[in-house]
């Protein structure tokens, strides 16, 4: 049984592990520095043409969700009769990209909304699910893409509209982890702990500088983790955040500057890890569920499987709007999760 702590940390005694995980992108991230950390990347951004193409974005971005979770499947041995629940999410309305990517799976489903911080939240819960004996396997699982979150959350990209210098780029990715009890041969990752964040604002409005928004609750969430749980920045040897890009990872250090801490030394950030800054056109880094998801499924999990990280601080960030509430002058509510991956 999980010990929880005050402050929405929660400790696991058995630490579960991460049985197989998947990251599945489409071609601009495929072309980025962490091509061949990925399982599978796609011809194009609607993956492939004639009878293999999609027809919309959404459907195009359900096959990418499919894609993560049958890959994941596939490295861990695993069936859908092997998967007791699947906790899925994604940044569309009515999480219809994990909705409908779960309809071809005879599995139980429970959909997520975080925004961005959805495979943080997704793996968090898993790993208690899995952690209080409640299940065999379970699977979180994420996506996002960059032509249905631009049509949905702003302009559709045939709009032809300007991106600000602050504006991010939303990942065309999803990633999958499978989470299982731990047995005594089973090797790692495992997740030690996690802690479900609070939804600050800060006042931010400019729906094109979500690094800002977010930096405040990333900040709240990897504080609280550390006093909840006794540890330092130094017991890690990366924290990660999902997407804050360059603006907001530079709120993030001038916040922990005030606790006289160099958060710089141990941070690194999803979004700006999937793109090369100098080649693809970005602008302040990468975002989206399937930003953090991709990278932490596609580099992080092969690192810790390979011994060559012993632990890490995954909190992934997400602005809890929507482009409604905005257009009535409302700011932007931050939220971040974090989960405490290790391998000893």
């Amino acid at each position: 049984m999980g010990k929880f702590i005050k402050g929405g940390t929660v400790e696991m005694y058995n630490s579960p592990t991460v049985k197989a995980f998947a990251a599945a992108v489409g071609k601009k991230e495929g072309e980025g520095p962490l091509s061949k950390h990925f399982d599978y990347i796609g011809e194009d951004i609607t993956f492939g043409t004639g009878t293999h193409g999609k027809d919309s974005w959404e459907k195009a971005e359900t096959m990418l969700q499919q894609k993560a979770l049958s890959l994941a499947l596939r490295k861990g041995s695993l069936g859908e009769d092997d998967i007791s629940m699947i906790f899925a999410g994604d940044l569309l309305n009515q999480c219809i990209a994990s909705g409908y990517a779960a309809r071809d799976y005879d599995i139980p489903f429970i959909g997520l909304y975080g925004a961005c911080s959805t495979m943080a939240e997704s793996l968090a819960l898993a790993a208690i699910f899995i952690e209080n004996g409640l299940g065999e396997n379970a699977a979180a699982l994420t996506s996002s893409h960059y032509c249905t979150a631009e049509r949905q959350f702003r302009f559709p990209v045939n709009y032809g509209s300007h991106r600000t210098p602050t504006s991010q780029w939303t990942a065309t990715a999803s990633g999958c982890a499978v989470v299982s009890p731990r047995m005594p041969d089973s090797p790692p990752p495992y997740i030690y702990a996690v802690t479900f964040g609070k939804v600050k604002d800060y006042g931010i409005k400019d729906t094109n500088n979500m690094g800002a928004a977010m930096a405040g609750a990333a900040y709240d969430t990897i504080s609280t983790h550390l006093t909840n749980t006794g540890k330092t920045i130094d017991d890690f040897d990366h924290i990660i955040t999902g997407d804050l890009g360059v603006v907001g990872s530079e709120v993030l250090y001038d916040l922990f500057d005030k606790d006289k801490i160099n958060f710089k030394k141990k941070h690194k950030d999803c979004g700006l890890m999937l793109y090369d800054s100098e080649t693809q056109d970005v602008h302040a880094g990468g975002s989206g569920c399937g930003c953090g998801a991709s990278v932490l499924c596609g580099y992080f999990l092969r690192e810790m499987a390979a011994g060559k990280l012993k632990n890490i601080l995954f909190t992934a960030t997400g602005a809890l709007m929507s482009p409604t509430i905005i257009q009535q002058g409302e700011s932007i509510p931050g939220i971040a999760h974090a989960v405490h991956i290790g391998s000893l």
